[in-house]
This record gives C-alpha cells, structure tokens and sequence, in this order.
C-alpha cells in the first residue's frame, strides 16, 4: 500500500493548485473561491523516486461553525488523522492569520512529519513578508508558487526525504488472489461474504452501513487461495458527514489498493447509480479486474428477456469498462453465487498472465496494420517493436518515433486491439509509449 500525503489548510490558499502541481497534471478542480474542494480528492503519484498517494482535503477552518466548513474540516481532520505526512498550506497574500496560528498548534501535537508551505510567493517581496509566518514557531517553511512552480521543487525533495523509497517486492510470485466486495451501503456485500464462506463470519443487517471497517477473511477454492476484504460501503460523496464513515470510504478505497480483483456489487432493485459508476471507476483508475455484481437478482420481476436487457443497459451505463464481466446473482438465495468464485479464478489467471514478445509484436503489425497509424507533423507515425513489462495488470510498453503524436483515440484503438488479439478479453491492460532514437 503506498504511503498517503494529505495537502491541508484553510481554504483558497491554493491546496488543489499544489495537488495539480505534485500530480503533473491537472485532476482537482480549480477556482479562486473559497470552499470549492469539499470532498477530499486522491491520486496516486508515481513519477518521483518513492511513489504516493496524494489526497486533496477541503479547508481546514477551525473557527468556522458554518455547516460546509465545519464538514470540510472534519475531512481534513481526517486525512491528518489517516495520512503518513502532511504539507500544511498557508496564504502569503493573506498573511499569517489566526486559523493559521490554530491549526499550526493542532498539527505540533501530532505524531508524524509536517512539511509547513507557504503558497503564493510569485517574487522577493512575497519572500519577505513570508518570514512572518517564523511567528508559528517552526524552524523552516518552504515558500513556493504553486501556480507557477516556484519552489515546488524543493518541496519534493524534502517529501521525498520522509518516504520510504519502492523496494522490489514478490508481488508477482504471489499466488494468492485477493479480492475486494465493494459497493453503496445496504447492497448485499457482506451477505454475499458470508454466502462465499458458508458461514456468517462477518455482520449481515438489512440497515445500511453497518460493516464500518474493512475484514479480511481467507479461503481456499479450487485449489486457490483468495483473500476476500469486505469493505464499508462507499456513501454518495457530499452526504459522508460522521467521522466514522468518512473512515471507512477512505478504508474502501484503500481496499480497493490492496486488492486483484474487485467485485462491485449493485442492488439489481435500485439499478445503477453515480455512485455506483464512480466507485468503479476508481477501481479503473488503479487498473483492477472488475466484475460486476448485479445483487438481490431474486427480488427482480422477470421474463425471458430481463437479464438480455439489463445486461444491455448496463453495457451502456458501464461504457467505459467494456471487458468488464456481468454476474446476476442473489446472495440471500444463493442463485449463482457458486459461480462468483470460479469466475474470479479465471479472471485472475487471465490478469496475471504474460505474452512472448514475438505474440505481442505480432499484435502490433496486425493492429497497425487494420488501421494505418496517424500523421504527425507531416510524418507518419511509426511503431518500431512492442514488449510486455508486467501484469496485474498486462502491461505493455511499445517503441515509436513520436509518442507525444499518439492521439487518445487510437491508443485506444490499440489497447482494444491489444486485448481482442491476445485474449485479454476480461481485464484492463496498458500501453505504454516511448520514443526509439
């Protein structure tokens, strides 16, 4: 699990900025008022010596008993209290203030390192009226632009100092599959647990939320051994207001890192949600096997076209994981829960599966050749040869002349090839570029 760092402070001091600046890319969304980042936002950054996981929070406002911000500070709270360093942000512009006073107290107390920044010094007079904020009693801040990068370097440097760097690991040998039953609260997940187990080994209550932590219970099928890790349902984000339940979102997405194969559960009598869409999207994100669990499929009115026709929709509503497989099941009953196992068995297999690099070449000329590559800069894109460099999931790295003229869409097009020439038909894969001088 890669170790979290949270971005605090009170808001509009340019935390989302920073997030988009450590990232490299631009994920929060931006705007110069204060409140915009509510929820907390997560992104994994692996493009320095020890990767991380980075969490965007909203304002920490201790003084503010105004409903929005007492919440968004009780998020904060959160991610202080879950991260392993945190970069406490500060207004130059504003000047030292008292919140800023208040949560510089709060944060000496804790037990982990904070890095103190000092945001919006765009010059030398910034970086004179920012030694103000030594009143805090800290040693050291960094002053940076996090608009304009300013400083920002050095930051990293420093963050870079209190992270353990990646170690190789025998992740690849592992045979056991680990399996993570996500979903909204109240959607059967940890009845299709204890279904799986044959026993009641964790709590199944009709009323919603009621697995607040995530149990992680082993078992052997198949002459496999799984790891199933049942989560707390994911609420509708803008509606997580106890402590306890912001934790456990934070703990079932933090499943989800830990996990092969993620199993999203969806109440078959609810149909789907955006809830629901984002929760597996963010499965996407982190390139997991998905398999899509359609519950409660007992309690559905059918005819002999139902399930045709619902698997149609939710080919639609789920367009952007077309590969993912579909599974109508009743956990109550028991309907083709004795399928879900098997199915993942499989699954697991095809996700950790490699291809010789004369099979993946192969792909390549039959790719390229169906759909000629795009010009670029008056030149024709030119792929040269094609490996693959991991699994779990397939990972592929492909040399070109000019990677930077590779448009989404026939990347996209090559991974659809890539995974319907080689058979990855039921997990993600990825294609990686890289120039060949």
């Amino acid at each position: 699990m890669l170790p979290l760092v949270a971005i605090v402070g009170r808001p509009n001091v340019g935390k989302s900025t920073l997030f988009n600046r450590i990232l490299g890319k631009k994920k929060a969304i931006v705007e110069d008022r204060p409140g915009v980042t509510r929820d907390r936002n997560y992104a994994d950054v692996t493009r320095y010596v020890s990767p991380f996981t980075l969490v965007d929070t909203g304002g920490f406002e201790p003084e503010s008993q105004e409903l929005m911000l007492v919440q968004m500070r009780q998020q904060s709270q959160l991610a202080v209290d879950e991260a392993d360093v945190i970069l406490y942000v500060m207004d130059a512009k504003d000047g030292l203030t008292p919140s800023d006073e208040e949560v510089a107290a709060r944060l000496r107390h804790v037990e982990k390192p904070v890095i103190y920044v000092v945001n919006k010094v765009d010059g030398d007079r910034q970086e004179l009226a920012a030694s103000e904020f030594y009143a805090l009693g800290i040693s050291e801040f960094h002053s940076i632009s996090s608009e304009h990068g300013r400083g920002v370097g050095g930051l990293i440097d420093e963050l870079m100092t209190h992270l353990p760097l990646q170690e190789e690991s025998d992740e690849q040998e592992s045979k056991e599959c680990r399996i993570a039953v996500v979903g909204r609260p109240n959607v059967g997940k940890s009845s299709l647990v204890n279904k799986l187990l044959g026993f009641e080994r964790v709590v199944a209550n009709p009323q919603a939320g009621t697995t607040r932590d995530s149990v992680d219970t082993p078992l052997e099928h198949g002459g496999q051994d799984f790891l199933l890790i049942d989560t707390a349902g994911i609420r509708r984000r803008g509606k997580v207001q106890e402590k306890l339940e912001s934790s456990s979102v934070l703990q079932a997405l933090r499943s989800m890192d830990r996990a092969h194969v993620v199993l999203m559960i969806i109440d078959a009598t609810e149909g789907v949600t955006e809830q629901d869409l984002h929760i597996a999207g963010y499965a996407s994100e982190k390139g997991r096997a998905i398999i899509l669990i359609v519950n409660k499929w007992d309690s559905v009115e059918k005819d002999h076209q139902t399930m045709k026709e619902c698997t149609e929709d939710l080919r639609h509503k789920f367009k952007f994981l077309p590969y993912m497989p579909i599974l109508f099941v009743s956990a109550k009953t028991g309907q083709r829960v004795n399928k879900v196992l098997d199915l993942a068995q499989e699954i697991m297999g095809e996700f950790n599966r490699g291809s010789s690099t004369s099979e993946v070449n192969k792909a390549l000329q039959e790719a390229t050749g169906r759909n000629e590559p795009p010009m670029y800069k008056g030149h024709r894109l030119k792929f040269y040869y094609a490996t693959q460099t991991a699994v779990r999931p397939p990972t592929f790295l492909l040399f070109v002349n000019s990677s930077e003229g590779i448009h989404f869409s026939y990347q996209r097009y090559l991974t659809n090839q890539f995974r319907e020439i080689l058979g990855y038909n039921r997990v993600p894969i990825r294609l990686n570029f890289k120039n060949r001088k």
